[in-house]
């Protein structure tokens, strides 16, 4: 008999009733080896050629939209997931499901950690959207209990897995030589902070999309951050009654000696010609880099339409003969190198060390996350502060005596320095 690898899907807004749900309604229908060669794991295929997949649960706030998704799940593969809904339905699909082998997280950012703790208490391994927590406690936390149940917590980071992105990392940045500086962007439109999500004011778009840059760049240099300083402005969704930030600006200079300007919104207006705004550019002592993630050199426009582009390389359909449409792209790679780390282990007596190579791990994650801990509290305070007429000054240090907060404006030099976090970064 085929080993299976049982999977429950907690949230299925945008991205969760999107590319997890296709993800997985393509590992219904033919498994993942045909997905293996390209992540570069093709020596597993025929290793994992009789693993089948299913997706017995999918969890959201409302009956209406787990109902909604369990319906395109059947019509999609012809399996039909259990619907849960309600204020904590991740509780009732643990129970439901005590032999799960992976929970894919995909609620709202501030969300995450309650799930992903309860997952791995129920000795479930977690498939995360970024960023995997808010907090850098919290990411202690999910540390410690996934070593403690020997579980893999991986976080879709698909940014890693865009070829040009790849190309960047295994041949330009060698080529361009120490990196001095650069600039990482990731505009996002008003719709999402005004309508797809409800929870802007929880957020703000550096700790939503900036993850995915912080993430690559690190990616790239494996260096730790030593310092940042964050601004950002409240503006455009004020006029609309939402508290939240328009627009967020976080430096942050590492330990290699360069410096990274990531810029962030979530305001750019619909009649933006592509779906988000994105690219990113590196100097180096011998050269520099340039990758535009918006406008890839596909355009089209048409009578009473206005100019439009598209990523094809992010997710696209490619058609089967029965008619039916493969989900492929680097969206979902991602989730693929997660799920066939899993498979290893449950299968192949992997442990997690290791497969910890082959995926975005929780321990990459953590770096992410103290850069989004101290980024949001530095934003708040030099946002306060300019609003007084006071500059923003205030700065973050990172080392192994932790997250120190810099704040000339406090008077004493004891209360200058405010330590943030005490364990090494």
């Amino acid at each position: 008999m085929p080993h299976t690898i049982k999977i429950a899907l907690i949230g299925a807004g945008m991205f969760g009733g999107d590319v997890h749900a296709r993800a997985y309604a393509d590992l219904v229908r033919a498994g993942i080896s045909s997905q293996l060669g390209r992540v570069g794991l093709d020596s597993w295929a025929r290793d994992f050629a009789p693993i089948t997949f299913e997706l017995v649960a999918i969890a959201t706030r409302t009956n209406d939209s787990a109902m909604a998704a369990c319906r395109r799940f059947s019509e999609w593969t012809g399996a039909t997931p259990r619907a849960f809904s309600g204020s904590q339905p991740w509780m009732e699909v643990l129970k439901a499901f005590p032999d799960l082998d992976a929970v894919a997280v995909a609620t709202p950012d501030n969300l995450h950690t309650e799930v992903i703790l309860a997952a791995l208490k129920a000795n479930a391994h977690v498939l995360t959207e970024k960023p995997m927590c808010l907090d850098i406690q919290e990411a202690d936390q999910i540390l410690e209990l996934a070593q403690k149940a020997k579980r893999i917590v991986a976080v879709d980071m698909h940014k890693r897995y865009d070829p040009d992105h790849l190309r960047v990392r295994d041949d330009i940045q060698k080529r361009i030589g120490e990196p001095l500086y650069g600039t990482a962007y990731l505009e996002e439109p008003l719709e999402v902070s005004t309508s797809t999500f409800k929870w802007a004011e929880q957020s703000d778009p550096f700790s939503y999309v900036g993850p995915h840059w912080v993430d690559l760049i690190h990616h790239y240099y494996h260096s730790k951050p030593r310092s940042l300083t964050a601004v950002g402005q409240k503006k455009r969704l004020a006029r609309q009654g939402i508290n939240a930030y328009d627009a967020v600006q976080v430096r942050v200079d590492y330990a290699n000696g360069m410096s990274i300007n990531f810029h962030n919104n979530w305001i750019t207006p619909p009649e933006f010609e592509g779906p988000v705004n994105q690219g990113h550019e590196i100097v180096g002592t011998d050269g520099k880099v340039e990758s535009d993630q918006q406008y890839r050199g596909f355009r089209w426009w048409n009578q009473g339409d206005a100019s439009r582009t598209a990523n094809n390389h992010f997710t696209r359909q490619v058609r089967r003969p029965d008619g039916s449409a493969a989900y492929v792209g680097y969206g979902v790679d991602s989730l693929t190198v997660a799920l066939a780390a899993i498979c290893r282990i449950k299968f192949f007596g992997a442990s997690c060390q290791d497969v910890a190579a082959i995926y975005p791990t929780a321990e990459d994650a953590r770096m992410v996350v103290a850069i989004i801990h101290a980024a949001r509290i530095v934003r708040d305070l030099n946002y306060n502060y300019l609003q007084q007429g006071k500059g923003a000054t205030v700065t973050a240090r990172f080392g192994e005596d932790g997250i120190t907060l810099v704040d000339p404006n406090r008077g004493t030099a004891e209360q200058i320095f405010e330590r943030l976090y005490s364990k090494p970064i």
